[in-house]
């Protein structure tokens, strides 16, 4: 379903701090460039009809100023939009708010490389257990969703993906999505025993091996 080395390997990871509208906060970062131009590969990210094909069907009005709402998930609303390059948007879920940015970059006519920044309050109530990889590995299997899409020009079956998601491969593209994250997370100066510990725990909860 997924070629779970490629997919690893063709997506750019980061985490550190940064300042975001006069305050500092954490940040986790994805990247990934695929075979398209901009303006079509903001239409898979933004269109509230193919949105659904490779993540979770979406509610509202998908403009600046609008709210949204994923199915099952996280809301918000969408603080800046300027099509075909970047939006701003908050996530809110389960009564805490962060933010996302999606970034295109054009790399030639044909190749588009797609930035998301996770942003987070320093004192975010989860970081403290889990560190980066908790959204980092969700929002990989999101990136690897939209590969597939993207490549094979059709919907994702929800039900295969989350079967795949709990086999053996799936496990395998977590456990290698996790150690990606501790990677990133001792590149950015964080404490090693800490970052261990924190992709232990996002790998268990992953996986359903939580004690």
């Amino acid at each position: 379903m997924i070629d779970v080395d490629r997919q690893i390997d063709a997506v750019e990871r980061a985490t550190g701090r940064r300042a975001f509208r006069a305050a500092e906060v954490r940040a986790v970062t994805l990247a990934e460039s695929h075979d398209l131009p901009a303006e079509a590969l903001w239409d898979a990210c933004t269109d509230p009809e193919r949105i659904p094909r490779w993540f979770l069907p979406v509610e509202g009005e998908l403009r600046q100023g609008g709210k949204y709402q994923l199915q099952g998930n996280a809301g918000g609303t969408i603080e800046h939009c300027a099509p075909p390059e970047s939006f701003t948007a908050t996530w809110e879920y389960g009564g805490d708010i962060s933010w996302i940015e999606l970034r295109l970059t054009p790399e030639g006519t044909a190749r588009t490389r797609l930035r998301l920044d996770h942003l987070f309050p320093l004192d975010d109530p989860k970081w403290a257990d889990y560190g980066p990889g908790a959204v980092g590995v969700g929002w990989d299997m999101t990136f690897a969703g939209l590969s597939l899409h993207l490549t094979t020009d059709r919907p994702n079956d929800p039900d295969a993906f989350m079967a795949w998601a709990g086999s053996p491969e799936g496990r395998r593209f977590v456990t290698a999505s996790s150690e990606r994250w501790y990677a990133a997370t001792v590149l950015s100066g964080e404490d090693t025993a800490r970052a261990r510990a924190w992709a232990d725990r996002t790998t268990a909860a992953y996986t359903g091996e939580a004690g």
